[in-house]
């Protein structure tokens, strides 16, 4: 591209930073990061989310907070897609508290938490065989006017059919969601 007297913009950038995340790749990454800056652009929001996504999904926990907390020093502001890649990559490290830290703190900087959000804290707590909490952000979720995915839908159902899971999870359960 540049060989043409082309220059890559943001969202080219974007789209190989994308693909370096998604196959793992983080050194090529923020190698490629690097040259965002140097080419005079400003990484944008997308630009840090496709990182912070990519640092969650290699288990890199702390490089991606780390990330998240620095917008604001940078002058952007996390957005909702911001949180729910750190607290989907938390929650698959089976840290739910920190997860539910970062949801809290999302709204308190009036950052709201979107249907997708909901559902993937909720799958998480579903998976843990923590109901009480699940049901809690069910009807958080619902009362908010998003509805569970297919999903968390079928956790749910799976939940229902195994014989291990405490009869009064069962019952709360069933009540919750109106099953005879």
């Amino acid at each position: 591209m540049q060989t043409h007297g082309q220059q890559p913009n943001l969202f080219t950038y974007a789209t190989l930073l994308e693909c370096l995340c998604e196959e793992k790749r983080l050194d090529e990454a923020l190698l490629l990061f690097k040259m965002i800056e140097d080419d005079g652009l400003v990484p944008n929001i997308v630009i840090y989310n496709i990182l912070i996504d990519g640092m969650c999904k290699a288990g890199k926990l702390d490089a991606a907070k780390e990330i998240l907390l620095s917008l604001p020093m940078k002058g952007l502001q996390p957005n909702t897609r911001s949180y729910t890649v750190l607290i989907n990559g938390l929650c698959k490290q089976g840290k739910l508290k920190e997860a539910n830290e970062f949801l809290n703190k999302m709204e308190e900087k009036g950052c709201l938490p979107d249907g997708y959000t909901y559902n993937i804290i909720i799958q998480a707590f579903l998976q843990d065989e923590d109901i009480t909490r699940a049901i809690e952000f069910l009807r958080l979720m619902l009362a908010r006017g998003f509805s569970a995915s297919a999903c968390t839908t079928n956790l749910v159902v799976n939940l229902l059919c195994d014989d291990g899971l405490d009869p009064l999870h069962k019952e709360v359960l069933r009540k919750f969601f109106n099953i005879t």
